[in-house]
C-alpha cells in the first residue's frame, strides 16, 4: 500500500548524515517525534539493521505512521505517549544507537483547521494530544493578563506582550473567545502587518508552547538523556524557536565541558573527566535553498547533533 504523506518531514539529508556517524548501526533506534512517519522511513531505509521505535502523542499520527510503516513491521514499532515519559525508560531498557526529535508542529496539525492551530480555525484548541484536557480556549479565555503578559513576553518575545495580553482581556470581558479567527482579528488590531508574516504568528506560537508544555517536554528530554547517556550513541534534536534551540546549544556545551571546577579555582581538582561527548557540528545545520523552496516552513529549522562517548 502507498501512502501519500501528509507532512514534509524537515531537514532530511542533513539528520541521514548525522546519523551515518553512529559507530553502532544495527541497534535500537528511537524517534521521540514520530509525527507522520518521514524521518522514521527514510532512517529505515537507510540503515536496514536498526529497529526503530517511534512515539507519538497525537493518535493521527501514530495511525498514519503504523500504515505507512507496515513494511517494515518486523524492525518497527510504535508508542502513544509523551516522549518525556517513554524516554527514560527505553534508555534503562535497550542499548541505543540513535535518538531524533523534531520539536516542530506537522503541517497537517498545522493546516486542519479543526486541530485550532490556524488563525483560520473556527476554534482554539491546539492540543498535540486531542485527548488532553487542557486547550488554546483555557489559556486564552482563562489565564489572568499578568499570566498572558508572561507568556507573550517569554514565548513569542515580543515587545507588545502588555497591549495584546489587554486586548484579549477586553475582548473576552464582552464574550469568549472561540475561534482562531477572531483571536487573529484581536491580535490584528494591536499589532500592525508588515510583510507577508500574519503579526499573530508569534502569539500563536506563544499558545501553543503553553499549551503543551513544550519546553517543559525538552528540558525533561535532555535530562533524561544526562541522568542515562546512551553510550556512543548519536543525538539529534531539531528546533524551529530561538528558546528551544538556545536549550538544547546550552545542553550540548555542559555535555561537552571537561572541567567543571569555579572560574577562581586555581588549578582543575574536579579531575578534568567530566564530558560526556561532542557536538557534531559548531553550528546548526539549517535548510539549504532547495529545501527552502520546496518547504518554506523548514526556514526557521535548525539542527544539533551531539555524539555521547
Amino acid at each position: 500500500m502507498k501512502t501519500e504523506t501528509p507532512h514534509i518531514p524537515v531537514l532530511l539529508d542533513e539528520v541521514l548524515q548525522s546519523f551515518e556517524k553512529m559507530p553502532k548501526k544495527d541497534g535500537i533506534f528511537i524517534d521521540c517525534t514520530l509525527g507522520y512517519g518521514g524521518h522514521s522511513e527514510a532512517i529505515l531505509k537507510k540503515f536496514p539493521e536498526i529497529h526503530l521505535i517511534g512515539i507519538d502523542q497525537d493518535p493521527e499520527a501514530i495511525d498514519f505512521s503504523t500504515k505507512r510503516l507496515e513494511s517494515f513491521k518486523d524492525r518497527f514499532e510504535a508508542r502513544k505517549g509523551r516522549f518525556s515519559y517513554l524516554l527514560p525508560k527505553l534508555l534503562q531498557k535497550y542499548e541505543i544507537s540513535g535518538i531524533l526529535a523534531d520539536f516542530g508542529v506537522s503541517s497537517l496539525q498545522l493546516d486542519k483547521k479543526e486541530r485550532g492551530f490556524s488563525f483560520l480555525s473556527e476554534n482554539l484548541d491546539m492540543r498535540m494530544n486531542p485527548e488532553a484536557e487542557f486547550s488554546a480556549y483555557d489559556v486564552v479565555n482563562g489565564y489572568s493578563q499578568e499570566e498572558l503578559e508572561r507568556i507573550f513576553k517569554e514565548y513569542a518575545e515580543t515587545k507588545a506582550y502588555k497591549k495584546v495580553a489587554r486586548a484579549i482581556v477586553d475582548a473576552r470581558s464582552k464574550k469568549s473567545i472561540e475561534s482562531g479567527i477572531e483571536l487573529s482579528d484581536i491580535i490584528g488590531k494591536v499589532l500592525p502587518k508588515r510583510g507577508k508574516t500574519n503579526p499573530a504568528t508569534p502569539l500563536f506560537q506563544a499558545i501553543r508552547i503553553e499549551v503543551n508544555d513544550e519546553l517543559g517536554e525538552i528540558v525533561r528530554l535532555l535530562d533524561a538523556l544526562e541522568k542515562n547517556p546512551p553510550n556512543s550513541a548519536v543525538v539529534g534534536l531539531i528546533t524551529f524557536h530561538s528558546l528551544e534551540d538556545r536549550l538544547v546549544k546550552q545542553r550540548f556545551k555542559k555535555w561537552n565541558t571537561s572541567c567543571i571546577c569555579t572560574p577562581d579555582s586555581f588549578r582543575c581538582e574536579c579531575g578534568n573527566d567530566h564530558d560526556i561527548g561532542k557536538p557534531l557540528n559548531r553550528k546548526p545545520l539549517i535548510a539549504n535553498e532547495n529545501e527552502l523552496r520546496q518547504n518554506p516552513r523548514s526556514r526557521s529549522a535548525k539542527l544539533r547533533a551531539f555524539k555521547f562517548n
